[in-house]
């Protein structure tokens, strides 16, 4: 007799393909909303399957040991030190010739943006080509968003020809080794990444381009941004508001609000200002012309020999997030400053000092050129309107390029799996000291290794519940006497469009099970169909919410919500077509 019996599991009572169903909806929802961090997320239904009994205790925390995601732990950390030493800027400079026409150009622009991509984090790669892309725009006498989106799109194709360029690759990869005991190679995706960058690279520089809108506005200029500043006032002077008002619209300024002790007061009815008191204002000028305009009181210039303004945008993975304007002096020494914000601040009328720092926020931080590249990559931030680079250390390029290779090297002619390949590569160039002891752990994004580490025993639960046959099933039947080419295509368009909704990582946990059963089912290679998951888990071309490229270049680049579809339905087409062509070739 059992005086112990075992928990009661709510798989006992209810359906376990039922049960998967429900949690992975939910996730797909919450997923969907972006009200919930994903790592959250991912962490909820992770906890979900283990109440239910969907996942076992013991298998709980497997995901953190996957090999998959010690690989992308450390390829971020190789990434980050090559993207540190300079060369992959110098590399994509050197690729676009200085005095070829806009066409030429662009096409050696996304070219680079491709080769990067293929073997560094999409946002490094985006960061690196984004100044020659806003350059290019500025010098071609266009407006920026006609180089931007085609730029990100570039890098989303890019991160389809390798093992490494993106985490959903190496979580395929996982799923195809637990299925058929052998991971992909190093190359395995190439053909059909490659054939898919060529067409889609096509269609970009001849007409891609061309279905962006063109709006006033946008045209890169030498100071065209609009910027909120505030800037100090003599308390000696007596300052009428509509006098004021009058001579600032002479240098396209407009005043936002009186700032006293950093909060908005109303203009005194006296005109007579107090000590310290400064005006917030959002204009197309430079601080330099502004002060000529009017009296204020006299402020520190930036027009210091050597010294520039560069405008950067703060991405999602920035440590500055959650930080005042001021921690930009702090860290650098007090040899930066911020002089002036992007649009967002306009709305909030208080001190700039005040004002949290935001993913999208757009800084105007002046200081010596080499100063400011040197803080943008240490703080990944990305430069918008400045050809300046990180000065490349030689030394420090080619040990950690030979590192790199050499990791490539073993895993494409050795037994040794990535994961172990590119640990080893990480360890040595910390060991070496070629990368900052403090960006050894910040370089890795520890929200994106939470979601796989957690999803992947959610997928794994997808395929043991007998969900992912139910569904193979019911799709199978649809499918059954497609030709090849038809059923690759429908595979890649099904994982397109769950792409626009989801995180990519997530995608490729439930679409990795899924491809399997059914090429099983279709009596397919489910090399196949693993491959086809692969590049539509790459291409979000329809929304700018699906992949955080496309985000970033929203505010830069002018974009609405439409402009994606209008240039992206076009790409996702040939992406899906190429696709099937390709590997129903390859599998046939």
């Amino acid at each position: 007799m059992q005086l112990f019996p075992g928990p009661l599991l709510l798989t006992d009572y209810v359906s376990p393909p039922l049960l998967c169903g429900v949690i992975l909806i939910g996730a797909l929802t919450l997923f969907i909303t972006d009200k919930v961090r994903h790592d959250l997320v991912a962490l909820s239904a992770l906890f979900a399957c283990l109440v239910t009994g969907l996942v076992k205790f013991d298998d709980a925390l497997k995901g953190f040991g996957d090999p998959a995601v010690i690989t992308v732990a450390a390829v971020l950390v190789v990434g980050r030190a090559l993207e540190l030493t300079g060369v992959a800027s110098w590399i994509a400079r050197s690729v676009i010739p200085e005095k070829a026409g806009f066409t030429a150009r662009l096409s050696m622009l996304l070219l680079g943006a491709c080769f990067l991509s293929a073997f560094m984090n999409h946002i490094a790669a985006l960061v690196i080509m984004m100044p020659l892309a806003t350059e290019l725009a500025r010098q071609s006498k266009k407006p920026a968003g006609m180089v931007l989106m085609p730029l990100s799109f570039a890098t989303m194709i890019g991160g389809m020809t390798t093992l490494i360029a993106t985490p959903p690759n190496m979580i395929l990869s996982s799923f195809r080794e637990k299925a058929l005991g052998a991971p992909f190679g190093f190359f395995t995706m190439t053909p059909v990444g490659l054939a898919v960058c060529a067409v889609g690279l096509t269609y970009l520089v001849l007409l891609g381009w061309r279905l962006l809108p063109h709006r006033k506005g946008n045209e890169m200029t030498a100071d065209s941004p609009w910027r909120v500043l505030e800037l100090p006032l003599d308390a000696r002077k007596i300052l009428i508001r509509e006098d004021t008002a009058r001579q600032l619209r002479q240098t396209r300024t407009r005043i936002l609000s009186l700032l006293r002790r950093n909060k908005a007061v109303k203009w005194p009815k006296n005109n007579r200002v107090q000590s310290g008191d400064r005006l917030l204002l959002i204009s197309r000028s430079l601080p330099a012309q502004i002060r000529e305009s009017i009296n204020f009181a006299r402020g520190r210039e930036t027009a210091e020999q050597g010294h520039v303004t560069a405008r950067l945008m703060v991405p999602h993975n920035s440590s500055l997030i959650g930080e005042t304007h001021d921690a930009v002096k702090s860290r650098s020494g007090g040899g930066l400053e911020v002089t002036a914000v992007g649009p967002r601040a306009a709305t909030l009328r208080c001190s700039l000092s005040m004002v949290p720092i935001q993913s999208g926020d757009q800084l105007f931080i002046s200081g010596p050129a080499a100063d400011i590249a040197r803080f943008a990559a240490n703080e990944r931030l990305i430069e918008l309107d400045r050809r300046d680079s990180i000065p490349v250390n030689l030394r420090t390029a080619i040990q950690t390029v030979a590192i790199f290779a050499a990791a490539i090297l073993v895993v494409i002619f050795t037994d040794v799996p990535p994961s172990l390949s590119f640990l080893g590569a990480a360890a040595l160039i910390a060991a070496l000291r070629l990368i900052p002891k403090e960006e050894v752990y910040s370089s890795i994004d520890w929200s994106i290794l939470v979601l796989l580490a957690a999803m992947i025993p959610v997928g794994g639960s997808f395929e043991t519940s007998g969900a992912a046959d139910i569904i193979a099933k019911s799709v199978g039947g649809v499918m059954t006497g497609f030709p090849l080419p038809m059923a690759i295509g429908a595979m890649c368009a099904l994982t397109l469009c769950l792409t626009i909704l989801l995180n990519n990582v997530a995608t490729a946990v439930i679409m990795g099970p899924l491809a399997i059963q059914l090429a099983t089912l279709l009596h397919v290679q489910p090399d196949a169909m693993l491959l086809a998951v692969l590049v539509g888990t790459s291409c979000d071309f329809l929304t700018p919410i699906g992949h955080q490229n496309n985000l970033l270049i929203m505010r830069p680049g002018g974009y609405r919500f439409g402009d994606y579809s209008r240039v992206g339905a076009i790409m996702s087409a040939l992406v899906i077509i190429t696709t099937a062509i390709v590997l129903s070739f390859q599998y046939g």
